[in-house]
């Protein structure tokens, strides 16, 4: 049975073990502060509103099917010439003048078509226009109001934080002040340890 270790085996192991924790505390990484490793906090932005996007310039509108040719040939009854045309005229005269009024009704019908469709766009893109109108000032209102509750999140971010330091900076007051005490108990509890030995 190997005999209880002499002082200088002691005094050696308590070296060595003194190497140990230099050594460590040598390779530890130094403590840093908060802001040699976080950046810098950004700053607060004031919102702006969106910038207007540019529309491109609309293109000319397509234009008007000419009509011009088919009001002046529609007269099928004035069309033949000479004797020939006059004599083949009153022999067809019943014909011509139904196809005549026919062709007459049918350039009419063309005429109010193409003007319906005139003013039926005409009143769609007033339609549009008006709807487009009320979309884009309800949008704004909706930009307008998550700008302020955006701002107010900002400001209310702000005071939060200020109340969070405020409870840290309090209990960090009240955890030195309860470290003063305990050093102040140790001190009067060492006192009267050394008066009871003296007694």
């Amino acid at each position: 049975m190997p005999g209880p270790p002499s002082d200088e085996e002691r005094a050696q192991v308590a070296e060595g073990l003194q190497r140990v924790r230099d050594g460590v505390r040598e390779r530890a990484p130094l403590e840093r502060a908060p802001a040699q490793v976080l950046p810098p906090p950004a700053p607060v932005r004031t919102p702006q509103p969106a910038p207007d996007r540019k529309e491109p310039p609309p293109g000319p509108p397509p234009a008007r099917p000419d009509t011009a040719a088919l009001n002046t040939l529609w007269r099928t009854a004035e069309a033949a010439a000479g004797r020939l045309g006059r004599a083949v005229r009153r022999l067809a005269a019943p014909f011509l003048q139904s196809q005549q009024q026919f062709n007459s009704l049918q350039v009419q019908f063309d005429n109010a078509v193409l003007d319906y469709v005139d003013a039926r766009l005409a009143h769609t893109h007033a339609h549009y226009d008006a709807v487009l109108g009320i979309h884009g000032r309800h949008m704004g209102e909706i930009d307008e109001r998550h700008l302020i509750l955006q701002e107010e999140l900002v400001a209310h971010v702000h005071d939060l934080v200020r109340r969070i330091d405020l409870v840290l900076g309090e209990g960090e007051r009240g955890r030195v002040g309860l470290e003063s005490a305990l050093r102040d108990l140790r001190s009067r509890l060492t006192r009267l340890e050394e008066r009871l030995r003296q007694a």
